[in-house]
């Protein structure tokens, strides 16, 4: 027997005008069950408890730590429940909050999925559009293109969010993610985009006064400038590309930054060799302050995909995003033919 909401027949859910029928029918149930305020709480703890701090909660919701704190505060005094313990560094879900998290999360994908059908009714492509990727890739790839994005589709909007952290594209209603790295995550849909190649480079005044290395194992007789993750703290393993073998060496650096761009401008001053993203140093090669270094060593470290909620999939906004991304990563990306050089070394 097909589902009813007041008398609305769903059999004919497939029909993109009933849909976005029934989306205000369900809303409208929806608000006179809950009510907005309720609404706002189970949001704020949801984000709350998922991320694990207020601030963090803020940040996604882009309100401030205070609007978060207060409603869960409101929240816990309505259900008469202590839904988070906290500490002065810390806070974890108590075992009520854990099971209501739980049940939030289910609500809150069922409201996503109930946007998503009336967004897919539409044909043009409205509204705003939440795009994560990290900052190099933001940075470098997706920023510059998102002006003439905005030119062919004026009435959507792009909310891009740079952050090296993993994001739950699921949990924090991301529409569209670009990662570096394969993925598996059954409630997503992926597209692979580029390889992701890393390669040494250096500024030629470095290269002038120090010489220029033949093989990674030279390395360790010069000034290396090191990148370390913000997720883990640990400093990059440099890869190599030898012959049929790929190695990997942790240099002594002098000097080690968590963003690719401040490796980069580090490396343009003079500071030494690093290993950077090409598409990163492809703009320092190409106006002659940096030149890579062992070229004929690179390696093809991941891939560069983009993921979307499999409920995104209808979403006119995510169809057309998609396709701006074809465009920024076609089968042959410049920034390789700029940073390339040499062949493969069998030594």
């Amino acid at each position: 027997m097909a589902p009813v909401i007041g008398n609305l027949d769903l059999r004919g859910l497939n029909d993109n005008r009933v849909a976005f029928r029934y989306t205000y029918a369900v809303m409208e149930h929806m608000s006179e069950q809950i009510g907005l305020e309720r609404l706002t709480g189970l949001i704020a703890f949801s984000r709350a408890a998922s991320l694990g701090s207020y601030t963090a909660a803020a940040r996604a919701l882009s309100i401030s730590p205070s609007a978060v704190s207060k409603s869960v505060q409101r929240l816990e005094d309505r259900l008469g429940l202590k839904l988070f313990t906290r500490t002065t560094r810390s806070m974890a879900l108590t075992p009520e909050g854990r099971d209501l998290h739980e049940r939030t999360l289910r609500l809150l994908r069922e409201v996503d999925e109930i946007e998503q059908a009336a967004v897919a009714a539409r044909a043009e492509p409205t509204g705003t559009l939440r795009v994560a990727t990290s900052n190099p890739l933001g940075i470098h790839l997706i920023a510059p293109a998102l002006p003439r994005f905005r030119e062919r589709y004026p009435k959507l909007a792009v909310d891009l969010r740079l952050t090296d952290r993993m994001v739950d594209i699921v949990e924090e209603a991301i529409d569209v993610a670009i990662r570096v790295g394969e993925l598996a995550d059954s409630r997503l849909i992926s597209r692979r985009l580029a390889p992701h190649r890393v390669g040494a480079f250096a500024s030629p005044g470095y290269l002038a006064r120090r010489g220029t290395p033949r093989h990674p194992n030279d390395l360790a007789d010069h000034d290396c400038v090191n990148f370390r993750y913000q997720s883990s703290g640990q400093a990059l393993r440099w890869p190599f590309q030898v012959g049929s073998r790929t190695i990997e060496l942790t240099p002594e650096t002098g000097i080690i930054t968590d963003l690719s761009d401040a490796v980069a401008a580090i490396l343009e001053a003079g500071g030494g060799i690093g290993m950077s993203p090409t598409y990163v140093a492809a703009t320092y090669v190409k106006r002659g302050t940096l030149v890579p270094v062992l070229p004929e060593f690179q390696v093809e470290r991941s891939v560069i995909t983009a993921l979307w909620p499999e409920s995104r999939q209808g979403s006119p906004n995510v169809r057309a995003f998609v396709a701006l991304l074809e465009e920024i990563f076609p089968s042959s990306p410049p920034w390789e033919g700029i940073c390339s050089g040499g062949g493969r070394s069998s030594d």
